[in-house]
């Protein structure tokens, strides 16, 4: 209940503060900063990733989707449009991020926080 309660409170100050992000990011994608968008956009595939797919937070979505493309009917589908526009993206997204994962793991990083 204690871990609930505190996801609560923490979302009711986070949710506005990503909506503020996400238009910032368009603003920035658009008239600023590349670098600064792109590192946003990353967050918020991260976040996409974590939420919607049920993925790690440490993982992109194409990153996840390549080591799941076996059992998950959407992997596949996200494999085939990244390849439209980037072939293999996914298997190296996947590549360059598995050592993070595997060291999240390896630390129990993603473990229960507060107990």
């Amino acid at each position: 209940m204690k871990e609930r309660l505190a996801g609560f409170l923490l979302m009711t100050a986070v949710v506005p503060m990503a909506i503020m992000g996400y238009l910032i990011i368009v603003y920035v994608g658009f008239f600023s900063n590349v670098k600064r968008g792109r590192a946003g956009v990353r967050a918020l595939d991260h976040f996409v990733n974590a939420t919607v797919f049920n993925g790690y937070a440490w993982e992109s979505i194409s990153s996840h989707a390549w080591r799941v493309k076996d059992t998950h009917r959407w992997a596949r589908l996200v494999i085939w449009l990244t390849d439209k526009f980037q072939p293999n993206h996914c298997q190296r997204a996947n590549k360059r991020e598995q050592p993070i994962l595997d060291l999240v793991m390896s630390k129990r990083l993603d473990e229960k926080t507060i107990k």
